[in-house]
């Protein structure tokens, strides 16, 4: 530790603006995001608000579908209304083909990576050839009056040529009839699909993008038609939705909307029972027991009935159907006063964790997403158990977490379930409600989505596990190979790493705009206008960076540029601290100090410790005739003359600087690095010598006059009190990489390894175990 003394008061406070050199434009990392974003206009404001002639489309639908529970084979019949509410002409209208990505032919075979190995599984082996008979296959679209339209499919588009152009404020009405095969999810993997249960021999459907659906048209875009590769998911159009669905007869259905026809479709026992849970609201009512599903898992019954369900300014429409459903539901009481219905359907696989969790998990979402954002539209909403798949749609999501066969699980398997159904059933929010474009921008929805997940999980529980959120736990892959990192504004299908870019960083960022950079206050505020004033909209990126500056009176351009245009990280050093203080000129204490140093330093010295063992006497210690004057003179003994000079000095100063003086400041000087190239702002922890601390939050402007080149700069922090340690970063706020960098004086890193004997680890879970342990 280095103390250094000031001679001059005046140079700590007087720093002349004309030694900053400004930055270049183009190394500037707090310039305007003007270039980077589009020119706001009538439909999109400078604001991030919809502009007074927004407009979007919509697309209504009646359709009739049916299962068949023999062939796993889906037939439908859909009659689409599709309303121009643009200022557009349009001469064709183009159809999402979604289920193509199956078809034999699909590029999604054609473009995925493979290799083989010297060992490979027959599954291995099968999944690099297109064996599976997928994809829609179009039997007829006809208009209105049954007239045959044409139409150009191209792989996952359909392109229908109407026969007249669609004016703006006109509609127009066609009917597509088709039917595709069902695929196995849990062979070939898919959003929907089925799951075989070889011991009963049932199935349990989960179906989803089974109807050919309207591309969104939009002010900005135009038709968003780039093809579904299978990664980049929907972007989709608000309407209304008629849906006649007809299964066997013994099975239950899940699904979006209201069911129209109860008395068709349940029993009087269960229509008592869904009664009596639209006003439970702390406890969830059984309205399908597993005994009644165990039994209708033996009686696979040949005949079938058909339930409808409607649905209002919805963006797509999904449903889940099997005999092995046990169904369980309770109401939730909005802070608006609104009621809305939560639900959840699992086969008996799924207790006892679904039964006990489920339904009061999607209550907990729905109160906590609903606080931050809107109170949710919906009259309900649901959660469906199926196998090895998270996948979310309006007012119904699909959800993993499965217990082992003896009804023990694992506490990775409880906080992946609970944590799943906050995620998806929070998905009604982002994308189903504020409809951005999942297909081009995979963050906008995963990650505000994984964000508030975040927030309801610490709402569920205290520490409850989180996977994605604090800070901390995105440092591993923001260090990592720079090639095998995208920026979080790339289009979904180019995407490295896809899971730690569109859903981690993200929600890390946001967390952090939340806790570090705006408060909570501020940022709350913008998210929740942001949320209401692209409600059932169709948003882009420029909409949520205006917005959340907009509505918080905070320039963010730094950090969208830096978090979502670049694939920089955050590492920010300590490279080097002086310590100062002023330069009293008391004689009675600079010439104490001068004593002790010089006597410091000598005595640290390796020949002095001998000497003074190894020489007994000196020369003129036995002939004192040798002493003379500077023998016996003490540089460091204060005569009159010193103090003399002393009050002449004191004399001199004007009452400010002898009160500054005396105050005894102790000045840090610190130069700070920014290695990782991410500018974010500094907390610093200050320890004193005694005992106290004090942490200061220095905003990311204190960078602003760096740049790509130059990453260096030095701030001087005053003290009364002598530091003893100090820390960047404390309470690891601000995901910065390397912490071993952070602390002054440095403190070594522990890094740990494993001693371990190699062999196979238990499978045994905690609940097991602790089984095993009560028995002798």
């Amino acid at each position: 530790m280095q103390k250094h003394l000031l001679s001059l008061i005046c140079c700590l406070f007087a720093i002349s603006p004309l030694l900053i050199a400004q930055p270049t434009t183009d190394h500037n990392k707090f310039r305007q995001l003007n270039e980077e974003l589009p020119t706001p206009n009538v439909y999109r404001t400078g604001s991030g608000a919809p502009g007074h002639e927004y407009w979007q489309q919509r697309a209504d639908y009646d359709m009739k579908i049916t299962i068949d529970d023999e062939k796993q084979r889906l037939d439908g019949d859909e009659t689409i209304t599709y309303y121009n509410n643009s200022p557009d002409q349009l001469e064709y209208l183009w159809v999402q083909l979604d289920q193509n990505v199956r078809a034999k032919d699909s590029d999604s075979y054609k473009i995925a990576n493979s290799s083989i190995s010297e060992r490979m599984s027959a599954a291995q082996l099968k999944r690099m050839m297109p064996w599976f008979d997928g994809g829609f296959k179009i039997m007829s679209v006809t208009d209105a009056k049954n007239k045959a339209l044409s139409y150009t499919i191209n792989k996952t588009m359909m392109r229908i040529n109407l026969p007249t152009a669609l004016k703006p404020g006109e509609n127009v009405t066609f009917n597509i009839k088709w039917w595709y095969n069902i695929n196995d999810r849990m062979k070939i993997g898919g959003r929907g699909g089925y799951e075989y249960f070889e011991k009963d021999g049932n199935y349990l459907y989960t179906i989803a993008q089974y109807f050919p659906r309207m591309a969104v048209y939009s002010d900005n875009d135009g038709w968003k038609n780039k093809q579904f590769l299978g990664r980049g998911e929907f972007a989709l159009t608000f309407g209304d939705y008629k849906v006649a669905l007809t299964v066997p007869a013994d099975h239950i259905v899940s699904s979006t909307g209201e069911l129209q026809n109860p008395e068709e479709v349940l029993t009087k026992t269960q229509r008592e029972r869904y009664k009596k849970a639209q006003s439970s609201f702390e406890e969830p009512v059984i309205i399908v027991t597993q005994d009644e599903a165990e039994k209708a898992e033996k009686t696979k019954s040949k005949k079938t009935k058909t339930w409808i369900y409607h649905a209002d300014n919805v963006r797509d429409f999904a449903f889940a159907t099997s005999r092995k459903f046990i169904w369980d539901a309770m109401a939730v009481k909005q802070a608006d006063g609104t009621t809305v219905m939560a639900m959840s359907y699992y086969p008996k696989e799924g207790n006892p964790l679904w039964e006990q969790y489920s339904t009061k998990v999607v209550a907990h979402t729905l109160k906590w997403y609903s606080h931050y954002t809107f109170p949710y539209p919906y009259p309900v909403a649901i959660s469906v158990h199926a196998g090895r798949i998270g996948m979310e749609y309006p007012m119904i999501c699909f959800n993993f977490g499965r217990p082992n066969e003896d009804g023990t699980y694992s506490e990775r398997v409880k906080y992946g379930m609970i944590g799943v159904i906050i995620h998806e059933v929070g998905h009604n929010y982002f994308p189903m409600i504020v409809n951005s474009d999942e297909r081009q921008w995979t963050w906008m929805d995963e990650g505000l989505n994984t964000f508030l997940q975040y927030l309801t999980e610490q709402e569920f529980e205290r520490d409850y596990p989180s996977r994605r959120g604090p800070a901390h736990k995105i440092t591993r892959y923001m260090k990592g190979d720079k090639k095998r990192i995208s920026p979080i504004m790339t289009n979904s299908e180019s995407i490295y790493q896809f899971g730690a870019n569109a859903y981690s960083k993200p929600a890390t960022a946001l967390n952090i705009l939340r806790e570090t950079v705006m408060g909570r206050e501020l940022f709350d505020h913008a998210f929740k206008t942001y949320s209401n004033r692209w409600k059932f909209k169709h948003p882009e990126p420029a909409d949520f960076f205006r917005t959340m500056e907009d509505a918080s009176a905070v320039d963010l351009d730094w950090f969208w540029h830096g978090w979502f245009f670049t694939n920089d990280h955050v590492d920010i050093s300590i490279n080097e601290v002086r310590w100062m203080q002023f330069d009293s000129k008391n004689p009675d204490v600079n010439k104490q100090l001068a004593a002790e140093r010089n006597k410091n330093v000598d005595q640290q010295n390796i020949s002095f410790k001998r000497n003074r063992e190894q020489i007994k006497q000196t020369y003129n210690e036995k002939d004192k005739g040798l002493n003379d004057f500077y023998t016996t003179y003490d540089p460091y003994k204060v005569d009159r003359l010193d103090r003399e000079a002393y009050k002449k000095y004191r004399d001199g100063l004007g009452d400010e600087e002898r009160s500054m003086l005396d105050a005894g400041y102790n000045f840090y000087e610190i130069e700070f690095e920014n290695v990782g190239g991410l500018v974010m702002p500094l907390i610093l922890q200050f320890e004193f010598t005694d005992g106290s601390e004090e942490v200061l939050h220095i905003p990311a402007e204190i960078w602003k006059m760096t740049n790509t080149t130059e990453r260096k700069m030095k701030k001087v922090f005053p003290f009364k009190k002598e530091v003893k340690q100090i820390t960047l970063d404390p309470y690891i706020e601000t995901a910065d990489t390397e912490v071993s960098n952070n602390y002054w004086p440095p403190k070594p890193q522990p890094s740990r390894f494993e001693l371990y004997k190699r062999g196979s680890r238990s499978s045994e879970n905690k609940m097991q175990r602790a089984e095993r342990a009560k028995k002798k």
